[in-house]
């Protein structure tokens, strides 16, 4: 149902990304995300903590428990979280799919980025749906890399997006399911689903924003896939380093424009 393999890899570069990304991000992804206090809140797939430190700034007063199956990302986000002197967080090595944690322990559930990682998304949510008591609540979100658009866009910048893309692929999981999250979540049972897109489109009218999706965020996600890209011959290696300094460079055209949409979605249990 899950796979073990993460297309994106555990490097110190890897954990930088998802930092920055989720600063970069936070109001648009986070936006309309509120849990009162002393609510039990679960985080699925909470990686190195990035989504974490978020989660417990913007709600204070929440007993948040955080798994990951990753013990190295675990220990990361410990030491991230920690930092800042949280003291309202369990971190536990749990494969969600196989859980130790008590059904209907949960009002609510946060799981973002990990679907797009599960060969059987719905199976999945619907196993993760049995820690959460009746009317609790689900927040998913995912991206949709088929609406990755650029400009100036060259042959080889879209040859390494079409890597990224192909290497998740090959690894069954779905680089595009943002937009299936609709169909996703009423399968797996959940009522009052309601999805919309979360979208970023800078241009130079903004350029510390621009400067920021394209060289923090998307070139390093990218860059992340090489292992895979280039061992499974999907990309020329010429082309591919080409591909990732074009798209490194977006940022400084002065037609330079970056458009990505993430999709959130909110359901409850009943």
């Amino acid at each position: 149902m899950v796979s073990r393999d993460y297309v994106h890899g555990y490097s110190d570069r890897e954990t930088q990304r998802l930092q920055e990304q989720s600063l970069i991000l936070e109001e648009l992804l986070h936006r309309g995300t509120s849990y009162p206090p002393g609510s039990r809140v679960l985080e699925v797939g909470c990686g190195v903590g990035a989504q974490t430190l978020i989660l417990l700034g913007r709600n204070p007063g929440i007993h948040l428990t955080s798994v990951d199956m990753s013990e190295e990302s675990l220990q990361k986000a410990r030491e991230i979280v920690g930092a800042r002197g949280y003291a309202n967080v369990e971190f536990r090595h749990e494969d969600i799919l196989a859980s130790r944690l008590e059904p209907g322990s949960f009002e609510h559930l946060f799981i973002c980025f990990v679907l797009e990682h599960m060969e059987q998304p719905v199976q999945a949510l619907m196993q993760m749906m049995k820690l959460l008591r009746e009317g609790g609540t689900v927040t998913l979100i995912e991206g949709d890399h088929s609406s990755g658009k650029w400009n100036p866009e060259t042959k080889a910048s879209r040859a390494a997006w079409n890597g990224l893309v192909h290497s998740q692929q090959l690894l069954g999981h779905d680089p595009d399911i943002g937009k299936r999250l609709g169909e996703i979540m009423t399968e797996a049972g959940l009522q009052g689903v309601h999805v919309e897109p979360r979208a970023v489109d800078p241009d130079q009218s903004d350029p510390v924003l621009l400067d920021g999706v394209v060289n923090q965020i998307i070139t390093p996600m990218v860059f992340s896939a090489q292992k895979q890209v280039l061992a499974s011959n999907l990309v020329d290696p010429l082309i591919w380093k080409d591909g990732l300094r074009d798209l490194s460079q977006v940022s400084a055209s002065p037609d330079g424009t970056f458009f990505y949409s993430w999709f959130k979605g909110v359901g409850i249990k009943t």
